[in-house]
């Protein structure tokens, strides 16, 4: 009994369906006794309950939508196999939190390849196109199937672009074919097998899907994940995209990120969430918060008396709320409980509010116990960030990559400060694809126990 199968009291995560759809594979296809296989096979349906059973009924994925290829995804290669070697009788695809969990993916979805990345989520990914296709058509949820099928047909352009780009670069440099195959083989990934031949044998041809579309719903709301997002319109990147989240600070993957919040603007990021760079030993030991990325005081967050967010499960938002209409949408939550007892903290109630086609406010009201350090609102963007005049810092992003906006203030409680963010790291500085990022630090002007701050963010 490994950790992973669920079985003790430890916390499963994307391990678990991950390392089942192989062991499934293999149990299926190489296990000559009946009665052994027969027994595998049912620890592993044991095992995968272990995953449902507690997983949030909404079928948010806390690790992101970058891991949800390898969580809700490696639970449909589950089922799909259960079913192809039941000759279909094993069906649960009927069940609501297996069709939630499939069409998480789509609702996180931005623009292009830009997903909602909190954790330790990159911000680019979607899973196996055709996956989510067969996913979508399993739950008859034809959102799902259109969304399947239109990043299979970007991905398809992209690649298209990228051969004619390399063809161009070798006849520029007269690259050998020794050398075009070499390049060719570094940009092989891990695949699953079983993906793999599903895909090659599947009768559609998503290339050909009439009505392939990106859903880019205007509202999303995950109670039990306790993450929102709101656009200016549905069906439509253009204008201003929000996702907020609220939670605890012992998720899978977690970053302390109680309250924190995204803004793209015409589908391109303006305020991020910076992500994760590649793992190491670190990563998954006991100074994981060593690392920036995983730090409060580097997402969009509050630095209280000096003092960042701690992590643990019982570091957690509360009073979270929600609710959207036709002009706006509104996310609201206390992230005072993120913080430790030396931050001296009684409230801090964080209201994040788009009011649709016009801007996005950002309302922090707080009472403080003491005030005993810096107070500081940090915020995160890969655009250039100039303080065009007092109470006003114009963004502005490299064209085509990054988005544009102007970030409003009141001058006579906050005072701005930039720094540069190194991105030295492979795998954040590919996913932004920039070489830094620039840390935006409004400071209070002065100490006070009680105030409220106000920043807006205008297209």
């Amino acid at each position: 009994d490994f950790w992973w199968m669920g079985f003790s009291r430890r916390t499963v995560n994307n391990w678990n369906p991950w390392i089942n759809s192989n062991w499934l594979t293999c149990t299926l296809l190489m296990e000559q006794d009946a009665d052994r296989r027969a027994r595998s096979v049912e620890k592993i349906l044991r095992s995968l309950d272990q995953f449902l059973n507690p997983y949030p009924k909404d079928g948010g994925c806390d690790e992101g939508p970058g891991y949800w290829g390898r969580a809700g995804a490696s639970l449909f290669d589950c089922l799909e196999l259960m079913s192809s070697a039941t000759g279909g009788r094993f069906n649960v695809y009927d069940n609501a939190l297996v069709q939630n969990i499939g069409r998480y993916i789509y609702r996180v979805h931005i623009d292009g390849s830009y997903f909602v990345n909190f954790a330790d989520a990159s911000p680019r990914g979607g899973g196996s196109s055709d996956l989510v296709y067969r996913y979508g058509k399993r739950i008859n949820d034809p959102a799902m199937m259109a969304f399947g099928a239109w990043n299979a047909q970007q991905r398809q352009r992209r690649i298209e672009e990228w051969i004619r780009r390399q063809a161009q670069q070798d006849a520029q440099q007269g690259n050998t074919q020794q050398q075009r195959r070499r390049r060719s083989r570094g940009r092989r990934g891990s695949v699953s097998s079983f993906r793999s031949l599903v895909s090659l044998f599947s009768p559609e041809d998503l290339q050909k899907v009439p009505d392939a579309a990106a859903p880019l719903l205007r509202d999303v709301w995950f109670p039990d994940l306790q993450v929102c997002v709101a656009r200016d319109q549905g069906g439509s990147s253009k204008g201003l995209y929000v996702a907020a989240k609220g939670g605890h600070n012992s998720e899978s993957h977690n970053h302390n990120d109680i309250g924190n919040f995204i803004v793209f603007r015409d589908g391109l990021p303006v305020l991020i969430d910076a992500g994760v760079g590649t793992y190491t030993a670190k990563t998954f030991s006991s100074r994981r918060y060593e690392i920036w990325t995983m730090q409060s005081a580097y997402h969009n967050l509050p630095t209280i008396n000096g003092i960042m967010q701690q992590n643990g499960r019982a570091f957690a938002a509360k009073d979270v709320a929600h609710r959207a209409t036709d002009t706006s949408a509104e996310f609201s939550l206390d992230i005072s409980g993120a913080y430790p007892p030396e931050a001296g903290v009684a409230s801090w109630k964080r209201t994040v509010r788009m009011n649709r086609g016009k801007n996005l406010e950002v309302v922090d009201n707080y009472k403080l116990e003491k005030t005993t350090g810096d107070l500081t609102l940090t915020l995160m963007t890969p655009c250039d960030v100039t303080v065009a005049e007092p109470g006003k810092l114009v963004l502005k992003g490299e064209e085509g990559k990054f988005g544009n906006a102007t970030i409003l203030y009141d001058a006579k409680k906050l005072k701005p400060a930039t720094e540069t963010v190194p991105l030295d790291d492979g795998r954040l500085s590919r996913s932004w694809g920039t070489d830094h990022l620039t840390r935006i630090l409004l400071k209070a002007v002065s100490q006070v126990n009680q105030d409220t701050w106000t920043v807006t963010v205008t297209p």
